[in-house]
This record gives structure tokens, sequence and C-alpha cells, in this order.
């Protein structure tokens, strides 16, 4: 059950445009903005990890990073295959 109430104004643009998209996935607007703002919310806080490591683990994981990637024969292949909407000649 939810009990905190979130009120916002928006444009009535912005509103028809949320809407639209709430209805192509059978959501409530509410549903459908709460859902997408947690995502958003998520996503903020995951990029504000915070790690720290000794000096010699650090550079450890400063080489890996530099390091070049080892092959891969499937991401070979797949960057091999031409989008279908590619119409450019590689």
């Amino acid at each position: 059950m939810r009990i905190a109430a979130i009120n916002l104004r928006a444009l009535p643009e912005q509103r028809d445009l949320i809407d639209q998209a709430a209805t192509l996935l059978d959501k409530h607007r509410s549903d459908f903005m709460l859902e997408a703002a947690c995502e958003r919310a998520q996503s903020v806080l995951l990029d504000q990890v915070y790690f720290q490591l000794e000096e010699d683990a650090y550079q450890q994981f400063i080489e890996l990073l530099d390091a070049p990637p080892a092959p891969n024969p499937g991401l070979e292949r797949l960057m091999a295959i031409k989008a279908p909407w590619d119409t450019s000649a590689r």
C-alpha cells in the first residue's frame, strides 16, 4: 500500500507523452512515472559507487583497464555481420 504522496506539475504535452507511453505498456500514469523515476534514481545512485584500493591493488586494477582486450572470436563474428538497416558499404 502506497502512503507517500509525490506531486508535480507538467506541461500538457509532457503529460500526453507520458500517458501515451504508459498506455502502450498498459500502465496507469502514476505507475509508469514512479517506475521511470525509480529506474533513473537507481542509475544515478549506481554511478556514484565508491571503492578504495591499496596502492598495489590500484596499480593492478589500472593495468587491467589499460591492457588490450583478449581476443573474442564470438564478438568478432558478431561485429562482422552487416546490420539490415546499414546500407553503406563496408
